[in-house]
This record gives C-alpha cells, structure tokens and sequence, in this order.
C-alpha cells in the first residue's frame, strides 16, 4: 500500500517546503455562521485529540504576524469562535510551522451569506494529515475520523482525498510546471485552497474523491440516495447514510493516487463525475484567464478518456 502514494516535495524558489503528499479533509457549509460556530469548535477538539500534542503550534494574530499558540492564544481563538462581536465570522488558520508547510493545519473561512463583495460565498472548514498519518493508522480510521467530523458539521458539500497539503494554498509557491506534472499524472491528488474556494464556490460540489459528502441542496439535485446507488453499481463504492438528509459516498477502500501511468480511471470515480458534472464549480464567462480554463478541465478531469 505504502508505494502508490507518492513522495511530494514542493519547494519555493528560496528553499522553504510549499506542500507535501498527506491527506486533506474539507467542509463547505452554506449557513451563517453564527448558528454553526461551536460546531466547527467541536470539531477542532476532535482533531487536536487525534493528532501528535503541539503539532498546531502557531497561527496569524490580527496584525497577520505569527503567533506561537499557547493556553491564551486558544482562549482568544475560542470567542473568535463561539462570541461578540466574531460569532465565526474571523478565518482561523492553525498551523504546525511558521515558516512553511507543515503535516497538519486547521483552516477555517467563516463567511458571511450574500457578502456583496464575494462571488459565491460559503464557509470552509479543512483538516490535513500527513501520508505517514494514513498509514500508521489505517484508511478505516481516518475514514471514522472524517465521519465523526461530518456529524458535526451541517455541511452541503465535503470530501477526503490524497492531496498536496499546503495550508493558503502556499502550493502555488513552487514551481508550477512540477506541481501541474504532478496533478495530470495523479488524477486522485487534490491541490486545495478553501481560502480562496470559499469565496466563489455557493452550493456547488467539487471533483469525486475517495470520501464525498453530499447534503442539501446537492443531494436532492443529483436525484437521491436512490439515483446514487444506481450511479454506483460497483463493489468498490459504498452509501452511507448521515443525520440531515446527508450521505457519505465511499469509492474505495483506501485513497487512491489514481497514478494514470500505471491504471485507467477507476469506474466508479467516473460515474460519480458523471452524475455530479450539471452541478460541478466551472468558472463563467467569455476570455476566462488560462489559470481559470485550466482550473474548469482540472474539476472535470474524471469525466475524460
């Protein structure tokens, strides 16, 4: 198992790790956020009980400096959170270096519905964990662990996937030409920047991924649990159905790189890419930058021979 996932390295020009393989787990949650705060607080808990003591050791404070987090840093972020006048409206960042990308990062968009000054706005909530993570302890726990997160969190859309893990999308850092070789060689790595997702993205759904999280309204527009399960005739793929006319849709046993030089695209991956295309994020308009064009056919890259 350990040798499909590949060993990433990103570094920017001056040297300094901008993203390295692990696993991400994001939320998008289409709500106030005042009304879902102490569930992202919750969450958070349940992460910091599952990974290594300290390894969230710095955050941004208010004049973008980075902060060591200690007993009074997690105080303050607590009513960010959870008081006046934030109520969750403050990002949270937690991350595990200060000066480049780490294994494990909190990252929390709190936004506020209809903001004028956003495209499509929607909250964000996103998790990593390095590949060490994942096979230390096995693909079932940290499948256990996603779910446990999902039943916090009223999200509409969320999924778990292999990923570049690079908290702000600090990805972008390195050189992009071994990034984007990386991407169109392994069609089941995720490059990942909620920051920026979730000021554009609304309601609507991203790529398959190994764990994807479908709740309302996407649920009710891909036809139901019902029309899932007749998308997904395969021994691979399994329905689990959550609190909240939700659903967690499993297509393999563990994550997969999906490694093109050495497979096809699983069928299972393509027949959800299918069924959620109508309702895939895409860019609009006419003269769209190429960083955009590419970003459409990079959301649609299951959906190709």
């Amino acid at each position: 198992m350990k040798d499909i996932f590949p060993v990433i390295q990103l570094r920017a020009r001056k040297g300094w790790l901008a993203g390295r393989d692990g696993i991400v787990i994001s939320f998008f949650i289409h709500r106030l956020p005042k009304d879902f705060a102490p569930a992202v607080w919750r969450a958070l808990q349940i992460y910091r009980r599952v990974i290594p003591s300290g390894t969230l050791g710095w955050y941004p404070s208010d004049d973008g400096d980075m902060t060591p987090l200690d007993d009074t840093g997690w105080k303050y972020l607590r009513e960010c959170l959870l008081e006046p006048p934030w109520n969750g409206l403050r990002p949270i960042e937690l991350l595990e270096s200060p000066s480049e990308a780490g294994s494990y990062h909190f990252e929390y968009y709190g936004r506020q519905l209809g903001d004028s000054i956003l495209e499509d706005p929607i909250s964000s909530v996103s998790f990593t964990f390095p590949t060490e993570y994942l096979l230390e302890h096995g693909a079932s726990h940290l499948r256990t662990l996603a779910l446990q997160l999902g039943h916090e969190l009223p999200f509409n859309f969320g999924y778990a996937s292999f990923a570049v893990v690079s908290p702000q999308g600090l990805f972008g850092s390195a050189d992009w030409n071994i990034t984007e070789s990386l991407l169109t060689r392994y069609l089941g790595l995720d490059a990942y920047n909620t920051r920026e997702l979730s000021a554009i993205i609304g309601t609507h759904a991203l790529a398959p991924a190994w764990l994807t999280f479908l709740g309302q309204p996407l649920l009710g527009q891909l036809g139901g649990i019902d029309s899932l399960r007749n998308a997904l005739p395969f021994p691979e793929a399994s329905l689990l159905p959550m609190d909240g006319d939700r659903v967690l849709v499993t297509l393999d046993e563990w994550p997969d790189p999906i490694d093109t030089q050495a497979k096809p695209i699983p069928p299972q991956y393509r027949a959800l890419a299918r069924l959620m295309e109508p309702f895939l994020f895409q860019y609009k308009g006419e003269g769209l930058p190429l960083y955009q064009q590419d970003s459409n056919q990079w959301l649609r890259r299951f959906l190709f021979p």
